[in-house]
């Protein structure tokens, strides 16, 4: 089998804030969420229909804590990738998402720069369909 990333820790304060948020505003879906002690949890969320997905890690300790919302350094993140840009970035708007940039087009397609609830940088973008 050829390897391929499945899943990318991401730092949270709590896990069912962050699990509101990336359910009931991204849209994704639950796929995991399993006590492992009193305190920690294996939460995993995903874009509906994709193949990898996010694992809510809550923050433990000062460092870590101090590391969420950037875990990039104040660089895109996250690439989400769509099929309908438009929709996506409509309903997303509608829900309080905050964008940080308008919408650009780009020759590998259409895309704009929005914010996580914890200030995690995201494209959101659908590509341009290459021809062959």
């Amino acid at each position: 089998m050829p390897q391929r990333l499945n899943l990318t820790a991401l730092l949270v304060d709590e896990y069912d804030t962050a699990i509101d948020f990336f359910v009931g505003k991204l849209g994704f879906e639950l796929r995991d969420d399993k006590a492992l002690t009193d305190e920690k949890r294996w939460v995993v969320v995903a874009p509906r229909g994709g193949a990898s997905g996010l694992l809510l890690a809550r923050a433990v300790g000062d460092r870590q804590r101090d590391a969420i919302g950037d875990q990039s350094g104040g660089r895109v993140f996250l690439f989400l990738e769509t099929d309908d840009f438009a929709r996506d970035h409509l309903a997303y708007t509608q829900r309080g998402i905050r964008f940080v940039e308008p919408p650009r087009h780009e020759p590998y397609g259409i895309v704009a720069v929005f914010e996580d609830l914890y200030g995690n940088r995201w494209d959101l973008i659908e590509p341009a369909i290459v021809p062959r």
